[in-house]
């Protein structure tokens, strides 16, 4: 079992890893070339881009927990069907983030605060990453599903050809060939082929192993994948909420500098926050796998394993992080004051990693075990306590300390409701043993 952990845990924290790095690469050879108002640009259509992968995530996540559970059962109809169930999702949401973002696009840029110069090359590089929209929910839906059937490796290594093919195509088209914006946004969307392409062919090979016939659109299976694709949807989507809240406040309370500051410091941590989703994604196709073997031992093992594994790697990053907190900034050519505002600033950020790898396991938990309401607490929670803690009490308490440790705060406050879902969990367990819950699939067991 500690050795299919580990199969399935590093090759998935990679590919987190390499994935978030695609922004910040474009922002490194923009930031160069185009400069801030390029940088800029990239920054304010981010949570745009952010949205095609966050809905392929949650569309592949929310298909791999349900086939995890089937295979786990025994039942290959279940199977083919949720896995056709998730090709018809992606068909259905790749029409609409097209039409939705191609006819009000601009409007949405605009209210991300783009004006001017910056509005018009926000626009040109979200028309281009727009035309890349099945490739974008390709390449995000499709790892998940096939590191469940044993191909976490390929997922990794269909990652990093896309990062590598990202970095040498942003230098070519942005660097050399001075295509601004659309250069970097073409590099991306091309990257995102490459990952795509591995994995679809990975996928159609496995099809053939799973009964008789081919694969084919069940939309029938389409309402137990959304579900629990909610929360890995949520997932992806809350850091966003965070950066903007974080943003707003400290633009507030600090100024151009704090955002300044602020931005190096979501930039370093981002990349650990997904080492740790990397963890709890990475244990979901065993942990659902045994849930639908109905072996609760086992499936608490890969859980509790998840635990300290994400506890070291938070442990090695607050490290790491602190010993280069003056460092980081001067790389992301940060003036003066926000690099010496962000060194100091580094280490608060650093206290929430303990609490956060307990949450993102936990998180990953429920929905690997289709407890898909505590999944919802876990994933929108930490945007809910952090607006209320920025908005109320900390800032107007203590000022600019006060938003820099509003998320901490918010995230130990989240491990804390965390621990009381796991404690109600434990509670009605036996009391509801037997019964069968309206919200998941395969018969599987109430919360």
């Amino acid at each position: 079992m500690v050795k299919q952990f580990f199969k399935q845990v590093l090759p998935a924290m990679a590919a987190f890893a390499f994935s978030g790095l695609y922004t910040i690469v474009d922002g490194f050879f923009i930031g160069r070339s185009v400069g801030d108002v390029g940088l800029a640009a990239v920054n304010i259509a981010y949570p745009l881009s952010a949205l095609l992968q966050a809905a392929g995530t949650g569309i592949g996540m929310g298909a791999a927990v349900c086939i995890s559970v089937c295979r786990g059962r025994g039942d290959t109809r279940g199977e083919r069907g949720h896995l056709g169930g998730a090709f018809l999702l992606l068909a259905a949401a790749g029409v609409l983030l097209a039409v939705s973002l191609f006819s009000f696009g601009t409007p949405a840029l605009a209210a991300l605060g783009a004006r001017g110069e910056v509005l018009e090359q926000a626009i040109v590089y979200l028309r281009v990453i727009l035309l890349g929209i099945p490739f974008q929910l390709a390449a995000t839906a499709l790892a998940p599903l096939i590191r469940n059937y044993d191909g976490a490796l390929a997922a990794m290594g269909a990652m990093i050809a896309g990062f590598v093919t990202n970095i040498v195509l942003d230098a070519l088209f942005v660097s050399v060939f001075g295509w601004g914006m659309a250069g970097a946004a073409g590099a991306t969307v091309i990257g995102q082929i490459v990952t795509a392409v591995p994995c679809a062919f990975y996928l159609w090979r496995v099809t053939f192993r799973i009964g008789s016939g081919p694969v084919r659109p069940a939309g029938h299976m389409c309402g137990s994948i959304l579900r629990t694709a909610v929360s890995p949807f949520g997932l992806a989507m809350s850091p966003l909420f965070v950066i903007m809240l974080l943003n707003k406040a400290a633009s507030v309370y600090g100024g151009e500098s704090s955002v300044a500051a602020y931005a190096v410091i979501a930039y370093a941590t981002a990349v650990v926050m997904l080492l740790l989703q990397g963890v709890g994604d990475g244990s979901q196709p065993q942990m659902s796998l045994y849930f639908g073997m109905d072996r609760p031992e086992r499936t608490k093992a890969v859980r509790n394993l998840a635990y300290a594994f994400a506890a070291v790697t938070a442990v090695a990053n607050i490290v790491a992080l602190c010993l280069l907190r003056a460092a980081i900034p001067v790389f992301f050519g940060a003036s003066g004051e926000a690099a010496a505002m962000a060194a100091k600033a580094m280490p608060v950020f650093t206290i929430g990693f303990i609490p956060i790898a307990f949450c993102r396991v936990t998180t990953a938990y429920f929905y690997a075990t289709q407890h898909n309401r505590p999944a919802y607490v876990m994933v929108y929670g930490e945007a809910v306590l952090l607006a209320l803690l920025l908005a109320f009490v900390l800032p107007r308490m203590i000022g600019m300390d006060g938003v820099w440790i509003s998320l901490p705060v918010a995230q130990i406050l989240l491990m804390l409701i965390g621990c009381g879902l796991l404690w109600r969990s434990r509670r009605n367990r036996v009391k509801d043993s037997g019964k069968v819950s309206n919200e998941t699939v395969c018969d599987t067991p109430a919360l």
